[in-house]
């Protein structure tokens, strides 16, 4: 997924793409549980190293056996269980923390990847290098609290994009 780089850079964390991938959903009618924010999460950061080669958002990916996990927001998400988030926040509101470039770009990896479940994505990401590497001497079931690393995204996304 190849998209225009003209992105200009404001402070933007974890929580602000996660408020955004809620109202999206809110407003697209789509249903987003915990798994399924977390990898929708994962991949806006994973295409965003690829097309800009610089984060999104400062927080970290754990890789975690159900996939990448950002864990506060894991936390934050967690009294829904497998239920869908609910939340009242409207993509118009939280847009305004976005310049119009990362907004273009926000709803592009939407556009893509929100179709898909939770765990159809996270079965996309276990057969994904950056999980696989930061498993390495893990076992399937065995908790895990290594970092996906921030090059190894930049190194696969970006791979892909020129296949």
């Amino acid at each position: 997924m190849k998209v225009s780089k003209d992105i200009k850079k404001v402070a933007i964390n974890a929580q602000d793409v996660a408020d955004y991938i809620l109202a999206f959903a809110n407003d697209t009618g789509e249903v987003i549980t915990n798994l399924k924010l977390q990898k929708l999460l994962y991949y806006v950061q994973a295409w965003h190293l690829a097309n800009f080669e610089q984060p999104l958002f400062g927080d970290e990916f754990e890789a975690w056996v159900h996939g990448p996990v950002v864990p506060a927001l894991y936390r934050e998400y967690k009294s829904f269980s497998k239920a869908p988030i609910v939340t009242t926040l409207k993509e118009k509101e939280i847009a305004q923390k976005f310049d119009s470039e990362t907004l273009d770009f926000l709803k592009e990896v939407m556009k893509v990847y929100i179709p898909y479940g939770g765990y159809q994505l996270e079965l996309m990401t276990h057969k994904e290098d950056p999980w696989v590497e930061a498993r390495d001497g893990c076992a399937a079931d065995e908790h895990c609290s290594n970092v996906i690393s921030i090059e190894s995204m930049k190194t696969y996304y970006g791979r892909r994009i020129q296949d």
